[in-house]
């Protein structure tokens, strides 16, 4: 089950962290569809954003019915060398060591190495997805988001997530 993930914040200091699963890659279409209410989450701090993220993270993977076979996160998973933990990096630790995490970043986070740069849909688009992962060979999850359904710059079930965590209600 690869599980994606996603985190809305609230103005009000709550949140809702939001997963679809899939079983492939490819689906057009999650094989389930999870959110979770964090009544309260922790401010955000420069350069700590993981203090912030993770909780919420872990709070919707324990609604999963099962452990998923690879973590997808809105982010890094380095944020310089491998010696410079991100948010993919901290849950990759928090889950054992034992799921590979993959991390789809929008933006360029300078220094964050090791990267891929994925351009994703059958649009032509010169701005590219950035790619890091832990636990599994950086090109084999670049290749894995490159086949990822849509026609668009964001998968299909990246924008997916990121609508159920804006949508979702506490």
């Amino acid at each position: 089950m690869i599980a994606i993930f996603d985190v809305d914040y609230r103005a009000d200091g709550t949140a809702v962290a939001a997963c679809v699963t899939a079983d492939d890659w490819a689906d057009a279409a999650p094989v389930g569809e999870y959110t979770t209410p964090i009544p309260e989450v922790a401010p955000y701090e420069p350069g700590q954003f993981y203090k912030r993220e993770l909780p919420c993270l872990l709070a919707v993977i324990a609604t999963l019915p099962g452990p998923p076979t690879v973590c997808v996160v809105d982010g890094y998973v380095w944020l310089g060398d491998e010696n410079t933990p991100g948010l993919g990096a901290h849950l990759f630790n928090a889950l054992g060591g034992m799921i590979p995490v993959v991390g789809v970043a929008k933006t360029r986070f300078a220094g964050a190495e090791p990267v891929a740069e994925v351009l994703h849909g059958a649009t032509e688009t010169t701005r590219p997805l950035y790619v890091s992962a832990v636990g599994v060979p950086l090109a084999d999850a670049a290749e894995a988001v490159r086949r990822m359904h849509g026609t668009f710059r964001l998968p299909t079930l990246i924008k997916r997530v990121d609508s159920l965590c804006r949508s979702g209600r506490l």
